[in-house]
């Protein structure tokens, strides 16, 4: 996803709101999960935001999101968030987030959400990150 920043998106200084790239993050994670389970989905736990530069009046800020694992009925979706100075096109990494989402059928329940295919070493390292991650909120969630 590709967006300018406009001043209505911005807080006094000048830069992009916080709770802006939060919506955009859920967004362009939702329409990956979606493409991905060919489902409806619902956004169930946010991990890992972080806002490492600010992205200024005037700059594109880019998301970039793919699938690092699923489970049986939820998957895991990465989202890395980009500014682009629109006159010299430097780009710089300006957040970064892991959202898992439930797949939902038609009445409301869960489904099943289809494997991901996993072929590379890198591949298998992420995808067993992401289960620690989950493993993590699932024993969180219980306290």
């Amino acid at each position: 996803m590709v967006q300018v920043v406009l001043p209505n998106d911005a807080n006094p200084l000048g830069f992009i709101l916080g709770g802006t790239v939060m919506h955009l993050v859920d967004i362009a994670g939702a329409i990956t999960a979606a493409r991905h389970t060919r489902s409806q989905v619902v956004t169930a736990a946010v991990d890992g935001l972080q806002f490492l530069h600010p992205i200024k009046i005037g700059d594109l800020i880019i998301l970039k999101a793919h699938v690092t694992c699923v489970f049986t009925t939820s998957l895991e979706v990465e989202v890395d968030v980009f500014s682009e100075e629109t006159l010299t096109g430097r780009r710089q990494l300006t957040s970064h987030a892991f959202l898992t989402f439930v797949a939902i059928g038609k009445d409301g329940a869960r489904v099943q959400v289809p494997q991901l295919v996993i072929e590379t070493d890198a591949e298998r390292r992420i995808c067993e990150e992401a289960r620690l991650r989950r493993a993590e909120r699932l024993r969180n969630r219980q306290t």
